[in-house]
């Protein structure tokens, strides 16, 4: 291996790569950080989104980590299904600690790191908003960390929790590997552009739309946190 670049924390590519004298770990790595992503506090600096579209266009060599199997479409498909469990089983987790960590956060006093009324303003979006705030969070950067352990502090109901959880996270696993394995695919056939060329560009493109509805969230509100 390689010396250690902490520029490598945020390149999809070196968890997709990653491998220890020769044992390839990247499916192990990647199912990991969506747990952690969608779990623990500390995930949410990781590359969710582009490292999910850049996981379905190296589908094949991921399930390679595992098993062999000669269908590309059963690759992709049982790559989709492990990322989407690892999010639920993330989302568990967030909602657990969420739970048992609500009555002290009730009860914290104001900090520079936390204030109350963003959790009283949390309570009411998902009172609002109920399980759809679950399905939106889980494509928005950031989001995705927090929501279920906000869901957790607001005692969002059980059932209807991993029903949304359930939902969300086999939409955000499909929809983000089988666009990345057959665009790959498509551009590659049609035009020969080849996606693995453009990683750089595509991690770049991923934030920008990915944190764009954020941006523009908070743009908005912004005249009205002076008053």
């Amino acid at each position: 291996m390689n010396s250690f670049d902490w520029k490598n924390l945020i390149d999809p590519l070196f968890y997709i790569n990653f491998d220890i004298n020769g044992i390839k770990l990247g499916l192990y790595i990647v199912l990991f950080i969506v747990f952690a992503e969608t779990g623990l506090f500390a995930g949410f600096f990781l590359p969710g989104d582009s490292l999910l579209f850049l996981a379905g266009i190296y589908s094949g060599e991921l399930i390679k980590n595992i098993i062999v199997i000669d269908n590309d479409f059963i690759n992709v498909f049982l790559l989709a299904t492990m990322v989407a469990v690892a999010g639920i089983l993330g989302n568990v987790v967030g909602y657990w600690f969420g739970s048992k960590s609500g009555y002290y956060l009730y009860n914290k006093q104001d900090t520079f790191w936390f204030k109350k009324k963003y959790l009283v303003q949390s309570k009411d979006f998902f009172e609002r908003h109920g399980g759809r705030a679950i399905i939106f969070a889980r494509f928005l950067p950031i989001f995705r960390t927090f929501a279920p352990i906000v869901a957790g502090i607001v005692t969002m109901e059980k059932k209807k929790f991993m029903f949304y959880n359930v939902i969300s996270s086999f939409l955000w696993s499909f929809i983000l590997i089988f666009a990345g394995h057959y665009l790959y695919g498509f551009l590659l056939e049609k035009y020969q552009i080849n996606l693995k060329d453009h990683i750089e560009l595509i991690v770049i493109g991923l934030v920008v739309v990915t944190l764009s509805p954020v941006i523009l969230k908070l743009a908005k509100k912004s005249p009205s946190t002076e008053e």
